[in-house]
């Protein structure tokens, strides 16, 4: 339930890999690169949260000149299992496309 996730959920799988699946493609993998919280005074847990506070996952994708448009995504780990997760490209990086998730 990604309304109930916190950063922390996510910190023991930064640098691991979390893998789409998609009709007509082989599977594409995303590297967890970066979790950011928002800075304290910022931005307080916003009501209804239970006490979470905003934060932000950047995931890298695999060296290819193809990427993936903004969209809600199931996202798969081994270990959290599957996550339906609003995905934005930043840009490339290395070659690789940059992607953000928000968690307000």
């Amino acid at each position: 339930m990604p309304d109930q996730l916190k950063s922390s959920d996510f910190t023991p799988f930064l640098n691991q890999t979390f893998r789409i699946r998609l009709e007509g493609t082989g599977p594409i993998d995303l590297e967890l690169v970066e979790i950011t919280e928002a800075a304290s005074g910022q931005s307080a847990a916003a009501p209804g949260t239970g006490g979470r506070v905003p934060f932000s996952l950047q995931f890298l994708g695999p060296v290819s000149p193809q990427y993936l448009i903004q969209h809600t995504y199931r996202l798969e780990h081994e270990q959290m299992g599957a996550l339906d997760i609003f995905l934005v490209p930043l840009g490339p990086e290395a070659g690789r496309m940059r992607y953000e998730a928000i968690f307000n």
